[in-house]
């Protein structure tokens, strides 16, 4: 256990890719450090009903699996406190992200649902949660997404180079810091990354993932296939933008294919889908970024992220492990910076990333009710 004094959080995150819960103690002063992190992995019976979350599910199945997540993400909230020995009284606060059951950014009126309830996590491990984060950007006029540039920039920003930040979940995001202190920090999601190279190996192999991209690798691109996924409107879409599966989801893939295509060559368009769009968005950056620090799920895909360096000559790739966080459990560290924010009505959004009028203290506060 570590020796700090200051107060800790605890950051809970389950992303697109709707494997695990990612959990990360965190002390945030004098400067952000990771004292204890874990992924615990979701129950099958539940990631399949999570994935199965669309627009015509019964509100009682969306109800339950709120419930239900509530109690998923205690559990490793206490789990992680248990492993690491530490009190639930050195807690300050959890920052819970909890699960997006469906992301409608460019709707009228534009919604975001994160579901997993934060009164359980509350109730059941006695710490004030901060949760639901994305609305309130939304209701100043953002996207809700993606939040985690502001923590990119206070622990991944350096004057000396102009660098970015690629978080690879189920979708890839990207975060610009210029070195410059004069110039914004700016981000958006890029496109797809894990979401349909997992729904695609499931679908044919029963996989829930591509190890360090062997298949894909095994598997031979298709310009043409590659040429009609990148013509999605997404991709010329200006920024502020963000996405999720419920866009890029494995029926969007099958209307793009005929039929005569080898599942292997399928998986290497899909790796060349989420190299080529992120090094477009870098390539269009200004300054360009001369180092792009790598996190999330897809950091330990050898094969995407040497695709990646392959059509970005000239910039250094590397994981933010290399900086002192390991990439599995950026986004968990950055949720619970978050709510350390919010608890100190500190704005944590960036209306240059977001598209919001304004920055916002984002979330609402779930008080320990002590008993």
């Amino acid at each position: 256990m570590s020796t700090h004094t200051t107060p800790l959080y605890l950051g809970l995150m389950s992303g697109t890719s709707v494997d695990a819960i990612d959990a990360a103690l965190v002390a945030l002063e004098p400067t952000p450090e990771v004292i204890s992190a874990r992924s615990y992995p979701l129950e099958d019976a539940l990631r399949r009903r999570i994935r199965n979350l669309g627009a015509a599910s019964p509100l009682d199945e969306v109800a339950s699996l709120d419930a239900e997540l509530g109690e998923a993400f205690a559990e490793a909230a206490l789990r992680l406190l248990r492993e690491a020995a530490c009190p639930a009284e050195r807690v300050a606060a959890i920052g819970s992200h909890g699960q997006t059951a469906w992301h409608s950014p460019n709707t009228v009126p534009p919604y975001t649902l994160q579901i997993g309830d934060p009164n359980i996590i509350a109730e059941r491990t006695g710490i004030t949660v901060v949760a639901d984060f994305r609305r309130r950007d939304m209701a100043c006029g953002g996207q809700g997404a993606p939040l985690v540039p502001a923590f990119h920039a206070a622990v991944f920003r350096r004057s000396k180079e102009d660098c970015a930040v690629l978080n690879l979940g189920g979708i890839a995001n990207i975060t610009l810091l210029p070195a410059a202190d004069d110039l914004p920090v700016t981000g958006y999601d890029t496109g797809p990354a894990n979401t349909l190279l997992d729904r695609w190996i499931n679908a044919k192999l029963g996989q829930s993932y591509d190890a360090d991209g062997a298949w894909a690798a095994s598997g031979t691109c298709l310009p043409t296939l590659l040429e009609r996924l990148l013509a999605d409107d997404y991709f010329a879409r200006p920024a502020p933008k963000s996405t999720g599966p419920e866009h890029f989801s494995l029926e969007w893939l099958l209307r793009h294919l005929d039929g005569t295509e080898a599942p292997q060559d399928v998986q290497a368009t899909l790796l060349e889908l989420t190299a080529h769009s992120v090094a477009d968005a870098i390539k269009a950056a200004r300054p360009r970024p001369v180092r792009l620090l790598v996190c999330g799920g897809g950091a330990h895909n050898t094969h995407l992220l040497k695709r990646i360096a392959a059509a970005l000559p000239g910039v250094a790739v590397e994981t933010t492990a290399a900086h002192g966080i390991d990439p599995d459990y950026v986004e968990a560290c950055a949720f619970a910076w978050l709510a350390a924010r919010t608890l100190a009505g500190k704005a944590g959004s960036l209306p240059e990333v977001t598209g919001a009028e304004r920055a916002a203290v984002l979330g609402g506060v779930y008080y320990a009710q002590h008993r």
